[in-house]
């Protein structure tokens, strides 16, 4: 499931976030990748032991967690400190799949990746390629965002960022550990609980129907999570 979240962050948040960013000191992006990712990956990344890093980063999973739309759609349990990149001329990233076992910087614990994310920092009309490129069962999707918007897949999938040839591409990108693990269930999840938000709009909050099927919501996750 590929999910678009918009105005993750304000304008003036992403505005704040590239002041400080366009400052920054950036390192070649093949440095953090593995040896089969290393061939493929030609960006520019924000060392993540930064100040700068680390301040954009908590803010970002601190704005995550009041996004009721993010939430519904990941039932996120884990999340791994946002990442910063880069691509400009010319830079991309090619076909590659996340790796499904992280380990969290600074702790002895390791992460399942289920969701990748990017955030979008700089406008589509800024730059030309850059392009996201999620391959699914329904096939290829390209995405380009507007400024604060965010793409959420799975991190199973294979996808690639194309060449950018005019401007710069700035994103953040991270990925999660679902407190539902089956990509189906989780799925389900998301759409009823968008059923039940829709519901109570036309019903009173306090609506039987309304208690009915937020019961249901939490029976199946009851059943589900951390499973």
């Amino acid at each position: 499931m590929l999910i678009v979240i918009e105005n993750v962050l304000t304008p003036d948040e992403v505005h704040q976030y590239r002041q400080q960013l366009d400052q920054a000191e950036w390192e070649a992006g093949s440095s953090t990748a593995g040896d089969i990712a290393r061939a493929v990956k030609t960006n520019q990344q924000l060392p993540d032991d930064t100040a700068l890093a680390i301040t954009l980063g908590n803010h970002l999973v601190t704005r995550l967690g009041t996004h009721p739309q993010f939430i519904s759609a990941a039932l996120p349990q884990t999340i791994y400190p946002p990442k910063f990149n880069r691509y400009r001329d010319g830079g991309h990233y090619g076909v590659h799949v996340d790796s499904a076992i992280m380990h969290l910087p600074g702790k002895p614990d390791s992460m399942r990746t289920d969701l990748s994310a990017t955030v979008f920092l700089t406008q589509p009309e800024d730059y030309e390629g850059g392009e996201l490129i999620i391959e699914g069962k329904f096939g290829a999707q390209s995405v380009k965002l507007n400024a604060g918007d965010m793409v959420l897949y799975p991190s199973s999938s294979l996808h690639q960022v194309l060449p950018v040839t005019q401007g710069q591409r700035v994103c953040s990108f991270f990925w999660l550990q679902s407190m539902v693990r089956d990509e189906a269930a989780r799925e389900l999840l998301y759409d009823l609980d968008q059923s039940i938000q829709s519901v109570r709009t036309e019903l009173q909050p306090n609506h039987p129907e309304v208690a009915r099927l937020t019961g249901i919501y939490h029976n199946l996750l009851r059943r589900w999570a951390l499973g």
